[in-house]
């Protein structure tokens, strides 16, 4: 297990002043916070370095080696889920994260993202036939995905199609969050030039990506959301080393011309986006996915299901008379 990094919330004094007080998080202290994280992206992008970074241990171990006989064939994408207990200020964390390794690396990707959709979709369709049956299961575990984390391939031109077809698609169903992997293989022109190419795509083809200041109602916290509007996407760079130094323990990564430091805000945004997905933002990504998604959802399904507003009205009226019989027929 690799040693502790610097403390987050230092790193972060220059860019979040306020502490952001949250009685979803308070309420969660005990029993243990469910949060569920999907990373997509094609190979190569360090997905699995970022997973480990985030979590500060060893989750996905390292792959192993292709056989050169298929190394010119492209794997299936698959769902590959990974379970983790964290502890962030005194708050458990059972974080869930689902991998999918494969997407993107095909000529013809037009399969992944009817696979990505259709898993969404899924987890919203378990809450929903939870939603109606009449004895709940208390212990019934929340599968829906509250962030996808979308990694962009550092070209340092624009979006891809694959990119906009893929947030298009998937914008109405999770809150995506875009971010440049290996943007140490931009300078720092390149990568400022990048990031102002990528926001100009997402406003002129409308895609849908999370907006941080979508509750205009909290005064509080809509100065620091709109700061946080000007990193997207973040320029992520991930630890592949720990080294120890007068300061304390450093998480950096190593080339042959020196190092950078992945928690110093200066270099990248890497400490800034974890401080978002596991501390100050995760109340939000978790209400705005309950409250507006999965409700969004669940309207349009009852509608094409022939369930209107006037026949849910009825249905409920009904309840109290048939309860026990249909409890006597479960």
């Amino acid at each position: 297990m690799a040693p502790s990094a610097p403390s987050i919330n230092s790193t972060m004094s220059s860019r979040i002043t306020t502490p952001r007080p949250s009685s979803y998080r308070y309420k969660s202290e005990k029993r243990g916070m469910t949060y569920n994280i999907m990373l997509v992206g094609q190979s190569g992008l360090g997905r699995r370095t970022f997973l480990n970074t985030l979590c500060e241990r060893e989750v996905i171990p390292p792959s192993e080696a292709p056989n050169p006989d298929s190394a010119n064939v492209a794997d299936p994408m698959k769902f590959d889920t990974y379970e983790v207990n964290l502890e962030e200020e005194g708050t458990r964390i059972c974080l869930t994260v689902i991998d999918t390794p494969g997407f993107g690396d095909g000529l013809d990707n037009t399969s992944c993202f009817k696979q990505l959709q259709d898993y969404i979709e899924a987890q919203f369709d378990e809450v929903l036939v939870e939603e109606s049956r009449i004895k709940r299961n208390r212990k019934y575990r929340d599968h829906r995905i509250h962030v996808l984390i979308y990694f962009i391939a550092p070209t340092g031109h624009s979006l891809r199609e694959l990119d906009i077809e893929s947030i298009r698609r998937l914008g109405e169903y999770v809150n995506i969050v875009p971010v440049i992997g290996r943007a140490d293989s931009l300078t720092v022109d390149e990568l400022a030039t990048f990031k102002q190419n990528i926001m100009r795509d997402i406003e002129y083809y409308k895609l849908p990506v999370y907006n941080f200041c979508w509750d205009e109602t909290d005064g509080e916290a809509l100065k620091e959301n709109r700061d946080i509007m000007d990193f997207i996407p973040f320029s992520v760079v991930t630890c592949d080393e720990v080294l120890d130094n007068e300061y304390g323990s450093v998480r950096v990564r190593r080339y042959p011309w020196g190092t950078i430091e992945i928690d110093d805000e200066s270099q990248c945004d890497f400490a800034l986006l974890r401080y978002i997905m596991l501390n100050s933002h995760i109340a939000d990504m978790i209400n705005y996915t309950e409250d507006v998604l999965y409700e969004n959802y669940r309207t349009k399904k009852l509608e094409v299901g022939g369930f209107a507003e006037n026949d849910e009205e009825a249905a409920e009226g009904g309840d109290d008379s048939s309860e026990n019989g249909d409890e006597k027929a479960a």
